[in-house]
């Protein structure tokens, strides 16, 4: 009776060793695929659109001079920018009308047009953003370094904007700002012997838009 008793608690012992193993395995692959797709939103979470609303956007530019500083301004056509919050790695592109270049003196403008932008050939300037220096939170207000390309009169050059952007539910506005040593850069200097003008221009743009869904 006591070999009959032992064998039959060392039956039941295994049976439950085996059911506890496969339950076990049963259970593991759930919490995997839990654990996946948290890891997938979270990453899937870093990335944003930010689109720009051309009607809210403009881009302002200053030239000092000898005698007085010129102010003007020059229309958006389109933007979008891609952002991986945590690397800080940007794409997409911001295309401004240089054709609409205005500065609210006719005979200025229209030299500008025609010998210093030659904008019939150069018809647009656009931003290519290729890395974001600083910390962009989901909502709330940030000042970042924006690392990119303008090409503009029909070469590409390196900048670096300092940009000032505040985020609100699905909207967005900032200002960025940055200079252009458009003599540097091959482009001509409209200074004549009565003015002189810096060889600089100095650049703040106005955005505004929506953010979008990261694809």
């Amino acid at each position: 009776m006591r070999n009959d008793g032992a064998k039959k608690f060392v039956w039941v012992a295994g049976a439950l060793a085996v059911l506890s193993l496969l339950l076990s395995a049963a259970a593991a692959p759930p919490r995997q695929i839990r654990q996946g797709l948290t890891a997938k939103d979270s990453a899937v979470s870093q990335v944003v659109s930010l689109e720009l609303d051309p009607v809210q956007s403009k881009v302002h530019w200053t030239l000092p001079s000898s005698l007085h500083t010129v102010h003007g301004t020059f229309a958006v056509v389109r933007g979008m920018m891609n952002l991986d919050r945590e690397s800080g790695k940007s794409g997409g592109e911001i295309v401004v009308n240089a054709r609409s270049g205005a500065s609210g003196n006719d005979s200025r403008d229209a030299k500008m047009h025609k010998e210093i932008l030659e904008t019939a050939k150069y018809p647009d300037v656009v931003f290519h953003p290729a890395q974001v220096e600083g910390k962009v939170m989901p909502n709330g207000s940030c000042d970042v370094k924006i690392l990119g390309t303008l090409s503009v009169h029909g070469a590409d050059h390196e900048i670096a904007a300092m940009v000032h952007a505040e985020i609100e539910g699905g909207s967005w506005k900032g200002t960025a700002k940055f200079d252009v040593p458009y003599v540097a850069w091959g482009i001509k200097n409209p200074s004549n012997f009565l003015l002189k003008a810096d060889k600089v221009v100095h650049i703040e743009a106005e955005m505004a838009g929506r953010l979008q869904p990261a694809k």
